[in-house]
C-alpha cells in the first residue's frame, strides 16, 4: 500500500527552524572561532611555534579546545579527540591561603585535622569538565578553516586512524558540503591476496580507488550504538579500535549541537595476514550521525552510493514506513538491526512484512540484538553479511564518483570552486603530455640531466682548486671558461611549453589558486609516475663491500619519480645560467628574464612547500639559486629575519622525515624510496609573541632525505661525497637530529662530519634518536640501551678517526663531545604503530616521546645551547663558505 505523502521529507533539510540556525553561531562563539568565518583559519596559522608548543597542558576553557585538538592532531596523538578540560578556578573564588599552603594541606592531610576544611580545599581544585562533543568541535573547526587546513586536518586524522568527515553539515547556511578536496591527500596502502606475494602491496588515493561501501544509519531511536558496532566490525582479533567516536567513550555522551547530519567514512584495509584480515579486500564504511528522518538528503546519498545500508532502530511505525517507501526499486540492499522496545514487537513485524517486498528483502535481512544477545557472535554475523555482499556483484564507487551523486542531489562539493577548477585544468594541460617520465624529463626539462651534471662537475673542480689555496693557473682559467660555455648553452634554451605552464601556475593572480595548482601537480604527477619500489636497493642503505668500489654518481640509484621539484629545479637552472653570465659580464643585467624566479619559489616556501637545498640528481647545491631564495626571504621577512636552522640526518628508512613532520606539521616525503632524493628545507614561523623569548623569528628545517646512504669509510668517493654532504648540512645547522634505527652504529659519514666540525669549533646542538621501527611495544629509554654510544667505538669509528688523523688510540664518542652523560642527548622513540599496519592504531607513546623531543629542542634554542642564531644574511654567507 502506497504511503499518503513522501514529499515532506525532501524539504526537511532546507527548512531549518530558527533555533537550529543559531546553534552554529553559539558553538563558534563558545569555541572562539566566530572571528574565522570571514577570514578562514589557515594552515600557517595552525603551525606557528608559540609558548604553548613547549607545554603539555590540558585545555582550561572551551576556546582552548580547537588549538589543543590541532596541536595533538599534528603530533599524531591518539587522544586528540578528547575534549576534557580542567577548569581553572578564579582567584577570587579561592581561599585566602596561598596555593602552596593549600596544596600542602591536601598532600599532608591528617585524620585529626578538620575534615570539612580539607574537603573544601579539594573542592577548590580544578575539576574536569566536558561541555563540547568532539564531533561538534570537529565540525566547527572544519567550518572555520580554509581548504588547505581542512585537507591537513583530514590527512592527520587518517594517520591517527580516525573516521574521516565526508559530508559536513552546515544548517546555519542551508547547505551541506561533500569534502572531496579535503580527502584528496589521503593515501591508502594495503596488502592484496595472496599474502605478501610479489607485487601484492597496493597503494592508491582514497578518492580514486573503488571499493564496496556499507552505510550504517539510525531511524528514530536505537538502543544499539552504530559507532560502537562499526568499531567492533573493524577490529581484528581482540584488539578494539576507536575509529568512530561513540557514546561509551570518554566524553562521548555529551549531546551533539551541530554535528547531526555529519557523514563519516573509514576503511578496512587487509594486512595480508589471514588471522587479522576481517575482509580480503578494502571495504568502506559510512556512518550518518543523527536519524534519517531529520537528514533525508544525506540518507538519500548513502542509498545511492552504498552496496548495502544497515538501519538501526527500536521501532518501525507508519511514520518510518513512509520514510523508507521512497526507496522502492533501489538496487541497494537493506538490512535492519532491531532492538524491540516496550513490547512493540508485533508492530515492528507488521511494518517489516510490508517493507520486505518494497525493499526486496527477506527475513535474513533482519537482525535482532537485545541485551542478552552474544555481542561477539552478533559482530561475526554482521561481518559475514558484509563479506557476502562484497564478494557478490555489487556497487563499487570511488569517492569521486560519490561526489557526482552528491552534486545531483544538490549537495555542495568543496572541489567545485572556480580557483580549484582553474588550477586543475592547468595541471591537466601539463600532465596529459606526459606519456613517459624519462622522455618528458629529457625533452621538456632540458637544462637538467647531462647539462646540469656537467656544470656541477666543473663547479666542484673549481671549488676544490679554490680551497686548495693554489695560485691561479691556466687550469683554473680553463675551468672558468668551460663553465661559461656550459652556462651559455643552458641560457640559449627557452623554457618549454610545460615549464611555461608551470610558471604561469605559480604566478597566478591569487595565492589560493597557486596553492591549489601545486597540490594538483603533486597528485597529477604521482598518477603518471612509474610504479615506485617500496624500498631502495640494498646499495643505498648499506653499501656492502661488493658495492664499495668507485661509483658513477650520475647514475640514478633507483628510478626517481617525476615531481614538482623537477620543474622548480628547471627554473633554478635558468636562473643560475643567467646569473653566472651576468656576473662574468657576458650578459647585461638589463637583459635578465629570470630574475623574478626566486621570488616565485619563495611564495611556495612561505606556504609550506619543501624546497630543494641539495639537488638529489647531481648531489650538488645550486648555489646562486639557493642564495637568491635566501635574499628574497630576507627582503620579505624584513625585521623578522632571525633564523635557527634545524637539520635531521640519517640513512633512509630511519623515520627522520616522519619525525620532522610530526614535530612541526611539515610535508617532507616519507617512506623508503618513495620520494625525491635531495635535501629539502621548510620554514616554520615563530609567533611574534614568543619570538623574543625563543630568540628567533623562524626555524628553517632541513631534511637530508636519502643523501646519507651509510657508505663505509672504505667506499672511496661515495663515502667522501656523503661525508661532505653531511658536513654541509650540519655546518649550516644550529641543531642536528641524528636518526638511527635498529643498529646502534652512527653512519660513518655523519661521524666523519662531527669530527670535521669539532676541529672547526662549529658544533651544533645534537640529539641522537633511536626509533623502534618494527616492534609494537613501546619501550622507554632504558640506561643499558644508552651504553653503546659511550663505549669504545668499533671498526667503523676507528677507520673514520684514522682518516681524520685523530690518532691517540681508541677514543670513545664521549671523548669527542658526542655524549655528555649529564645531558639528554639520546632518545629512544617507540614505534609509530601499535599493532600491524595498515589497521594498526597509532601509538600514544610515539606522540608523547616526539613532544618531549620537540620541547627539549625548543628549550635548548631558548637557552642558547645551540650555536649562535643567525640572520639570513649570515646564513647566505655560511652557505657560500661551506
Amino acid at each position: 500500500m502506497d504511503p499518503d505523502d513522501y514529499g515532506t521529507n525532501e524539504a526537511q533539510d532546507s527548512d531549518f527552524p530558527a533555533v537550529e540556525r543559531s546553534r552554529l553561531q553559539e558553538m563558534l562563539s563558545l569555541l572562539g572561532l566566530e572571528t574565522y568565518q570571514a577570514q578562514k583559519l589557515s594552515l600557517q596559522d595552525s603551525l606557528q611555534i608559540s609558548s604553548d608548543s613547549m607545554k603539555n597542558w590540558a585545555p582550561q576553557a572551551p576556546k582552548d579546545l580547537p588549538w589543543n585538538f590541532l596541536r595533538k592532531l599534528q603530533a599524531l596523538n591518539a587522544e586528540a579527540r578528547n575534549t576534557t578540560m580542567v577548569l581553572d578556578v578564579p582567584p577570587d573564588a579561592r581561599p585566602a591561603e596561598k596555593e602552596s599552603q593549600m596544596e600542602e594541606e591536601i598532600i599532608y592531610w591528617d585524620a585529626a585535622d578538620d575534615i570539612s576544611a580539607d574537603i573544601y580545599s579539594f573542592s577548590e581544585l580544578p575539576t574536569p569538565d566536558t561541555p563540547v562533543n568532539p564531533l561538534d568541535l570537529l565540525c566547527a573547526l572544519l567550518l572555520s578553516s580554509d581548504s588547505f587546513l581542512q585537507q591537513e586536518i583530514v590527512h592527520r586524522m587518517s594517520l591517527c586512524q580516525f573516521a574521516l568527515p565526508l559530508v559536513l553539515p552546515d544548517s546555519e547556511n542551508h547547505y551541506h558540503t561533500f569534502l572531496l578536496w579535503a580527502l584528496r591527500g589521503v593515501v591508502r596502502t594495503w596488502w592484496a591476496q595472496p599474502p605478501r606475494g610479489v607485487g601484492s602491496l597496493r597503494e592508491d588515493s582514497a578518492v580514486l580507488s573503488r571499493a564496496p561501501a556499507f552505510a550504517f544509519v539510525r531511524m528514530e531511536v536505537s538502543s544499539n550504538s552504530k559507532s560502537q558496532l562499526l568499531n567492533a566490525v573493524l577490529s581484528p582479533g581482540h584488539r578494539p579500535r576507536d575509529c568512530f567516536w561513540h557514546r561509551d567513550l570518554n566524553v562521548g555522551t555529551n549531546p551533539r549541537e551541530i554535528a547531526d547530519g555529519l557523514v563519516e567514512v573509514s576503511w578496512f584495509l587487509p594486512s595480508g595476514r589471514e588471522d587479522l584480515d576481517v575482509f580480503p579486500e578494502p571495504v568502506a564504511f559510512l556512518n550518518l550521525r543523527g536519524d534519517i528522518g531529520s537528514h533525508w538528503l544525506q540518507f538519500k546519498l548513502l542509498t545511492e552510493v552504498s552496496s548495502a545500508v544497515f538501519i538501526l532502530t527500536d521501532n518501525i511505525s507508519k511514520k518510518e514506513y513512509k520514510l523508507l517507501y521512497p526507496m522502492k526499486g533501489s538496487a541497494t540492499k537493506y538490512y535492519f538491526i532491531l532492538s524491540p522496545y516496550r513490547g512493540k514487537r508485533n508492530t515492528n513485524l507488521r511494518f517489516l512484512n510490508r517493507l520486505i517486498p518494497v525493499l526486496k528483502m527477506d527475513h535474513s535481512h533482519v537482525l535482532v540484538k537485545v541485551s542478552s544477545t552474544d555481542s561477539a557472535g552478533f559482530v561475526r554475523r554482521v561481518r559475514s553479511i558484509v563479506a557476502h555482499v562484497a564478494r557478490s556483484p555489487c556497487r563499487r564507487l570511488s569517492l569521486e564518483e560519490m561526489a557526482h551523486a552528491a552534486r545531483k542531489l544538490g549537495l555542495r562539493v568543496d572541489e567545485d570552486c572556480a580557483e580549484c577548477q582553474r588550477a586543475k585544468d592547468r595541471m591537466e594541460r601539463i600532465t596529459r603530455k606526459i606519456k613517459d617520465s624519462d622522455a618528458y624529463r629529457r625533452d621538456e626539462l632540458r637544462l637538467q640531466g647531462d647539462p646540469w651534471r656537467k656544470v656541477a662537475q666543473v663547479e666542484k673542480e673549481l671549488c676544490q682548486a679554490q680551497w686548495a689555496g693554489d695560485p691561479p693557473d691556466k687550469g683554473r682559467a680553463e675551468l672558468r671558461l668551460r663553465l661559461l660555455e656550459l652556462r651559455a648553452q643552458q641560457n640559449g634554451h627557452e623554457p618549454t611549453g610545460g615549464v611555461q605552464e608551470f610558471i604561469a601556475g605559480i604566478s597566478g593572480p591569487s595565492l589560493g589558486e597557486k596553492q591549489y595548482f601545486l597540490r594538483w601537480m603533486e597528485w597529477g604527477l604521482a598518477r603518471v609516475a612509474p610504479p615506485r619500489p617500496r624500498q631502495p636497493p640494498e646499495s643505498i642503505l648499506t653499501l656492502r663491500p661488493k658495492h664499495c668500489g668507485v661509483m658513477d654518481f650520475s647514475e640514478l640509484l633507483w628510478p626517481e619519480p617525476l615531481g614538482v621539484e623537477h620543474f622548480l629545479r628547471e627554473m633554478g637552472q635558468f636562473y643560475e645560467a643567467e646569473s653566472c653570465l651576468v656576473e662574468a659580464g657576458k650578459l647585461p643585467a638589463s637583459q635578465r628574464r629570470f630574475a623574478h624566479f626566486p621570488g616565485l619559489a619563495l611564495e611556495l616556501l612561505l606556504k609550506g612547500l619543501p624546497l630543494e637545498l641539495i639537488d638529489g640528481s647531481t648531489l650538488s647545491t645550486p648555489l646562486r639559486w639557493v642564495t637568491g631564495l635566501l635574499k628574497e626571504l630576507h627582503v620579505r621577512l624584513e625585521r623578522r629575519s632571525r633564523l635557527v636552522v634545524l637539520s635531521a640526518l640519517g640513512v633512509p628508512g630511519t623515520g627522520k622525515s616522519t619525525l620532522l613532520n610530526t614535530m612541526f606539521g611539515l610535508r617532507f616525503a616519507t617512506g623508503r624510496g618513495c620520494g625525491p632524493r635531495g635535501a629539502f628545507m621548510q620554514l616554520v614561523t615563530v609567533a611574534e609573541s614568543f619570538s623574543q623569548d625563543l630568540g628567533c623569528d623562524h626555524i628553517l628545517v632541513i631534511d637530508s632525505g636519502s643523501l646519507i646512504g651509510g657508505a663505509l669509510a672504505s667506499a672511496g668517493e661515495r663515502f667522501e661525497l656523503e661525508a661532505s654532504l653531511a658536513t654541509l648540512l650540519m655546518g649550516l645547522s644550529n641543531v642536528t637530529v641524528v636518526s638511527l634505527a635498529e643498529t646502534r652504529d652512527i653512519p660513518p659519514a655523519i661521524l666523519h662530519a662531527f669530527l670535521r666540525l669539532e676541529k672547526t669549533g662549529h658544533m651544533p646542538n645534537y640529539q641522537f634518536v633511536y626509533q623502534n621501527l618494527h616492534d609494537t611495544c613501546a619501550p622507554g629509554p632504558r640506561p643499558r640501551e644508552r651504553r653503546p654510544l659511550l663505549e669504545p667505538p668499533g671498526d667503523v669509528s676507528r677507520a673514520v678517526a684514522q682518516m681524520e688523523k685523530q690518532g691517540g688510540g681508541i677514543r670513545t664518542l664521549a671523548d669527542l663531545a658526542f655524549c655528555d652523560p649529564e645531558k639528554q642527548h639520546i632518545w629512544h622513540i617507540p614505534g609509530l604503530w601499535h599493532g600491524v599496519p595498515p589497521m594498526a592504531a597509532v601509538s600514544l607513546g610515539y606522540s608523547e616521546a616526539i613532544f618531549e623531543l620537540k620541547r627539549c629542542l625548543l628549550e635548548n634554542i631558548r637557552n642558547g645551547l645551540s650555536n649562535q642564531n643567525k640572520n639570513i644574511q649570515q646564513l647566505i654567507e655560511l652557505v657560500r663558505r661551506l
